[in-house]
C-alpha cells in the first residue's frame, strides 16, 4: 500500500503488491527522508510472533514510522504472509488519525499474525515510560515476586 496525496477526496491509495514474500507498504522511510520529515521507526519481526511462527510464515516484518514525538502514524511497510490483510488496520488508523498509542489498548485475537501490528502499539508506548515510572514498576514487579 502507498500512502499519496491527492486534490481528491482520496488522501489513502490502497496497493499491494505479490512478490515473494507478500509485501504492503503506505510510503517509506525514503520517502520521508526525501521530504525533511523527522520521524520515529517501530519495527516488529514476525519471527517473535506466536502465529507465524505457528504457521512456518515466520520471515517478514510489520515496520511503523511516526511522526518524531508524537504517535502520529506517517507511514508502515508489512512485508511476509498475509501482508495485504494486516495493512488494513494501519490505513484504517491514517484514515480517522488515530495514533499509535492506541492501538495496544485494542484487544486482538491470539495468536494471530495481526497481534504483530498491535505489538507495535506496545513498542511505542514503551518509550513514553519516564525513567520514575520505570523504576517504580520494577520495586513493584520485585516485591510481587
Amino acid at each position: 500500500l502507498m500512502l499519496a496525496l491527492m486534490k481528491s477526496p482520496f488522501s489513502l491509495i490502497a496497493i499491494c503488491a505479490s512478490p515473494l514474500p507478500p509485501t504492503s507498504r503506505l510510503l517509506t522511510a525514503r520517502d520521508l527522508k526525501k521530504n525533511k520529515i523527522k520521524f520515529n521507526e517501530f519495527k516488529m519481526e514476525f519471527e517473535d510472533n506466536d502465529r507465524s511462527i505457528l504457521e512456518g510464515a515466520d520471515v517478514g516484518f510489520v515496520k511503523v514510522l511516526v511522526a518524531a514525538g508524537t504517535d502520529k502514524i506517517l507511514a508502515a511497510t508489512i512485508v511476509g504472509e498475509n501482508a495485504g490483510n494486516l495493512i488494513s488496520e494501519i490505513t484504517l488508523m491514517i484514515t480517522h488519525k488515530i495514533g499509535l498509542s492506541t492501538l495496544a489498548a485494542v484487544i486482538h485475537p491470539y495468536p494471530t499474525q495481526a497481534d504483530a501490528v498491535r505489538r507495535i502499539g506496545d513498542l511505542y508506548n514503551r518509550t513514553r515510560m519516564t525513567t520514575f515510572v520505570r523504576v517504580l514498576f520494577r520495586k513493584l514487579l520485585a516485591a510481587r515476586r
